[in-house]
């Protein structure tokens, strides 16, 4: 079977489960006979437009397989699963803000289209939604449900840690950013919430051991890691089509990704210059964006970083072992580590 498919065939299948858990738990107002359709029109309608629109449902997906990966059902952890895609939804309308983002899944984004007050209020609403659905959810014991209140707030905390030093960087016009630091950040920033965590939710929620809980949490630091820098190198390298207009915007936003900080590190006097020039000067232009991404390649970043991620992939499926793991969830985790790196978009 190719790299990631058996993970793509799992997606497939829990998709109709986690969707259909989102639209029963969808936030609305509870009191619209007093409140009449203002809050809808102005906070529960727009945001559930923009989470209704969400991608493959892949951290919800990594919640029911942690669940099933420590011998558990699927179903045990859909209230963290949801928890988890509302924290994203609320991640991704703040970003967007803070970035000057302008388009997110083929559309304008939220504050654009509704305006940046009530946009940063519907990110709030996810952010608050998070923790309800697991307070709220009668299913999961009292001791289960303070373990994953803990693992949601300091999840937050650490992609806000993250978040904090990408923005800063920016601000600050920083260039003295390692690799090294750049790692720091992502692992921060992407990796807790984009796998560890609902990993190792979805085992607390089936019982797991804490060894277990912990083993899945190290798989997702590192297979998540590799995410974002497999994230990172099509930005630069994958395909335009399917990237769109977010194609090599990276490079307009200054981002300091792995990529570019290998680069800065090892190109020397004019190159270096003409590099941190363009990343500076917010460019558009395809050949001025062409001509940067040659000069990282150049240095040698594209492939160093692609080496990373398979490194990291490869750490990743050692941190399986010897832990107990479902056989069958086991080989889907190992898929979806290489699906990480293989994918496309």
């Amino acid at each position: 079977m190719p790299d990631g498919q058996l993970f793509r065939d799992y997606l497939a299948r829990v998709l109709p489960l986690v969707e259909g858990y989102l639209a029963k738990v969808e936030p609305h107002d509870h009191d619209a006979a007093s409140h009449g359709p203002e809050l809808e029109r102005y906070l529960y309608a727009p945001y559930a437009h923009f989470t209704r629109a969400g991608g493959k449902r892949t951290r919800p997906a990594l919640c029911l397989l942690g669940a099933e990966a420590v011998g558990g059902r699927a179903e045990a952890a859909l209230p963290v699963a949801a928890a988890i895609e509302h924290f994203q939804s609320a991640a991704l309308i703040h970003d967007d803000i803070a970035d000057e983002g302008e388009t997110r899944r083929g559309e304008p984004c939220t504050y654009l289209s509704e305006g940046t007050g009530p946009a940063i209020n519907m990110g709030d609403l996810g952010i608050v939604t998070t923790f309800r659905l697991v307070l709220d959810d009668g299913s999961l014991g009292a001791d289960t449900r303070l373990r994953l209140l803990e693992e949601l707030s300091l999840m937050e905390l650490r992609t806000l840690e993250g978040q904090a030093l990408d923005l800063g960087w920016v601000r600050d016009g920083r260039w003295d950013v390692s690799s090294t630091d750049y790692l720091r950040m992502a692992t921060l920033k992407t990796a807790h919430y984009s796998a560890a965590v609902p990993l190792a939710a979805g085992a607390v929620c089936a019982g797991g051991s804490e060894r277990q809980v912990e083993a899945l949490r190290a798989f997702g630091l590192d297979a998540g890691l590799a995410f974002q820098i497999q994230d990172d190198l099509l930005n630069l390298v994958g395909d335009s089509v399917a990237q769109g207009k977010d194609f090599r915007s990276d490079v307009t936003e200054g981002k300091r990704t792995l990529v570019a900080t290998w680069a800065l590190e090892r190109l020397e006097g004019s190159r270096r210059e003409e590099l941190q020039g363009l990343l500076d000067a917010h460019v558009t232009d395809e050949g001025a964006l062409a001509r940067a991404v040659l000069l990282m390649d150049e240095a040698g970043a594209v492939e160093h970083a692609r080496s990373v991620a398979r490194e990291l992939v490869a750490r990743a499926k050692g941190r399986l072992e010897g832990v107990g793991l479902e056989d069958g969830p086991h080989e889907t985790l190992r898929s979806m580590a290489d699906f990480f790196v293989e994918r496309r978009g």
